[in-house]
């Protein structure tokens, strides 16, 4: 999503900028054109040699080292960027940028700037929460700047808390997000399904599925990336959740059903991709069950269908559900689909090897209740979430 993208990296004077050498990397490895500004502190730390080597372009310090005299350096780079990064940004550069001061190539470039700037700030904890930070980071939001937010973590002076440079890879998995955008959506709400759900039998077993959530958080991406507001409700899964989607996480089938009949009736589109158990044990133990001879018994009873409870009472509701078959996918998709009131299903066959639960891969068909069908290659899954929310949006338009 960055390829061929020309960024421009500005580096102030923290210890975080042996992050920023990493950040160069990556960046470069995800194809974009990747050109660095450091400020006079940030070289006590690292040499310009090092970004320079590899972002392979000359790396900027001094306003009035002119590089090529039928250009001036600042204005030509606050021109030649699709986007700004200021990774770390220190209290001291955020300061100089929300109150107009230019005194270094940094600030002299962003002031010429009318790209997007994305604002990594890096910093002490106790300095982060100071007023005159905090009213800073304000001003600066209000003009329309764009901020990674730190971590929290074990930071260089000893303290632990709020104020670490956010990593490498999630700076660039953020950039990917927002260049990506579209507004196709902008203005619809859109809530999603995802992961397995687990019904307690004892404080330490379960009954649960294979699902891992990666076709829901991968459907929650897209659908966010098109402009949607997301919901996303999540049974268990160690998947990081989307930058900018809402996650709603839960454990059993009744608390996912809870969260689904708490917001599905202001949802423009309602994708139910999650793997939710049909049953449940009757009875749980508060301790430990202990092992016995012979068989073990577990009465079972049914959880509510939340799918079907949704088709029931959509009123302008699209709703898609997710059929994972066996045998005989399209025919019991669509059966599926019929029963429950669906405007769309995606079915898969789980029998085949090497795609569908736990895998990064999977091949699928979207079918509609007018009768149309898509089948969709085998991609990965963010891929094929990309195509089904298209296909949605090809639908949405046909009513619109």
């Amino acid at each position: 999503m960055l390829e061929g993208k020309k960024i421009l990296l500005g580096v102030s004077g923290g210890i975080a900028v042996y992050k920023a050498v990493a950040l160069t990397s990556k960046l470069t490895q995800a194809g974009a054109e990747v050109r660095v500004i450091m400020t006079e502190s940030a070289t006590e730390f690292v040499t310009p040699l090092t970004f320079q080597a590899i972002s392979r372009n000359p790396v900027y310090t001094d306003t009035f080292d002119e590089k090529d005299a039928a250009k001036i350096a600042h204005i030509d780079l606050a021109d030649w960027a699709d986007l700004v990064v200021i990774a770390p940004a220190t209290a001291n550069i955020i300061g100089k940028l929300a109150n107009g001061i230019v005194d270094n190539m940094l600030t002299t470039t962003l002031i010429a700037t009318e790209v997007p700037v994305y604002i990594a700030p890096a910093m002490n904890v106790h300095m982060y929460q100071h007023p005159a930070v905090i009213n800073n980071l304000h001003t600066l939001e209000k003009w329309g700047y764009k901020f990674i937010e730190p971590g929290d973590g074990y930071l260089a002076c000893g303290y632990v808390g709020k104020g670490r440079l956010e990593e490498p890879e999630n700076i660039v998995e953020i950039l990917e997000v927002e260049t990506s955008k579209t507004t196709r959506w902008k203005g619809k709400k859109v809530l999603i399904t995802a992961g397995p759900t687990r019904e307690t039998v004892d404080p330490v077993r379960y009954f649960t599925n294979y699902s891992s959530g990666k076709m829901g958080y991968a459907l929650a991406q897209a659908a966010m990336e098109n402009g949607a507001e997301v919901i996303l409700v999540s049974g268990p899964t160690t998947i990081k959740p989307p930058v900018n989607v809402t996650l709603i996480n839960v454990t059993t089938a009744a608390e996912m059903f809870e969260q689904v009949k708490k917001y599905y009736k202001e949802m423009d589109v309602i994708i139910k991709s999650a793997a939710v158990a049909d049953y449940r044990p009757i009875m749980t133990y508060e301790h430990k069950m202990k092992k016995q001879k012979g068989p073990l018994s577990i009465e079972m009873e049914r959880t509510t269908d939340i799918l079907q409870y949704v088709g029931e009472h959509k009123t302008t509701q699209y709703v898609v559900g997710f059929a994972a078959e066996t045998q005989e996918i399209e025919e019991y998709g669509r059966q599926k689909m019929n029963k429950k009131n669906l405007d769309a299903i995606v079915v898969n066959d789980i029998g085949k090897e090497g795609i569908g639960f736990r895998s990064d891969i999977n091949e699928v068909k979207f079918m509609t209740k007018d009768g149309e069908e898509q089948a969709i290659e085998q991609a990965t899954k963010k891929n094929i979430a990309k195509q089904i929310i298209q296909l949605i949006d090809v639908e949405l338009r046909k009513d619109a």
